[in-house]
């Protein structure tokens, strides 16, 4: 079994993670490695995010890792939140009020297309590996559903008419941006072990 280390502790971002790498691969969060102190993100792109938080756990471990940043793009708000996404409304995670803000600042905006971004960045052995994905949507006018997190309650993928929140697991990893980079990411990893 491949052990993996993934720089986060969100046990959402875990699971799903987990469910898309399959058999063959433990991963590892940063305290099953003793690292308990808040990983660093301060780099003002989402590529630059997910390398400086892999870059500081393969200083901190020498363990193989990956580390990814996640974006709202809404296209009325010319990208934001974006690289904000987490911290949009408070320092914290603080969904609710993320979402909150996030209606608020498009009150009356017709266009209401946008676009959930993931980039993954791995070091394997020392290499740095960049990986993307993206799916296109909406933001609806009021949270629906109670799956996911974040601000799945108010994006429709397009194709679909419903929620990221209002799918099930299986359905979401199957069309979402952080599924998609880590198809990438497993493709990437499956092709090296043939």
């Amino acid at each position: 079994m491949t052990k993996l280390l993934f720089a986060t502790n969100n046990a959402h971002k875990l699971a799903e993670v987990s469910a898309v790498l399959g058999d063959g691969y433990e991963l590892l969060t940063p305290r099953d490695c003793g690292v308990m102190e808040e990983i660093p993100e301060t780099q003002p792109t989402l590529e630059g995010n997910a390398a400086q938080k892999a870059r500081y756990l393969y200083g901190r471990t020498g363990l193989d890792c990956f580390a990814d940043d996640t974006g709202l793009e809404v296209a009325a708000l010319d990208g934001a939140p974006g690289v904000r996404s987490a911290r949009y409304a408070t320092d914290g995670h603080d969904f609710a009020a993320n979402n909150r803000l996030l209606l608020r600042n498009l009150e009356g905006a017709a266009d209401r297309r946008a676009r959930f971004r993931t980039v993954i960045c791995l070091i394997e052995g020392g290499e740095e590996h960049l990986f993307e994905g993206i799916v296109e949507g909406r933001i609806i006018e009021r949270e629906r559903g109670a799956e996911g997190f974040g601000y799945d309650p108010l994006f429709i993928p397009d194709g679909f008419d419903r929620t990221f929140a209002e799918m099930t697991a299986e359905e979401k990893n199957a069309v979402s941006h952080r599924g998609r980079a880590v198809r990438r990411l497993v493709d990437y990893l499956h092709g090296k072990r043939k």
